[in-house]
């Protein structure tokens, strides 16, 4: 029996992988960072996608810095893009404390509405057993360079 020869289109899959300090300057030079891996995949930094996954990225570290820090821990952001979408992680430290959607009028906590808007889909890992959750978002970003 033969298995299905026929040629498989080539899937380009680029990553980034960065610990920070789970502080405000932290979370600033993570969507600095994010903005110039952004820019190095081909999405200009005065982007749609580049001023979109990096305000997701600002918003989900600066969550991480007020929310889920745990002294002596740091937060990870992990951006992965695979075709035309872009998929932000940003973990920390607490897995006690879950992200909460709020409605657009409460006072504060209004992050995570703009990350449910700019986001095709967005959610919450807490990974049991292990020292930290993840709050991921995944952006159409059309196709960079």
């Amino acid at each position: 029996m033969q298995g299905d020869i026929r040629a498989q289109e080539p899937v380009t899959v680029r990553t980034f992988t960065q610990l920070f300090s789970s502080t405000p300057r932290g979370a600033r030079l993570a969507r600095r960072l994010v903005a110039n891996r952004m820019d190095a995949w081909g999405f200009a930094y005065d982007s749609e996608a580049n001023e979109d996954v990096s305000l997701v990225v600002a918003e989900l570290a600066a969550n991480a810095v007020r929310h889920g820090s745990v002294r002596g821990r740091s937060f990870r952001v992990r951006l992965v893009l695979r075709d035309a979408v872009v998929r932000v992680e940003v973990a920390d430290g607490r897995t006690e404390r879950l992200p909460v959607l709020r409605e657009p009028d409460d006072e504060g906590g209004r992050g995570l509405v703009l990350v449910a808007a700019l986001a095709e889909r967005w959610g919450v890992e807490p990974r049991i057993g292990m020292a930290h959750k993840v709050v991921w978002a995944e952006l159409l970003v059309g196709l960079g360079g």
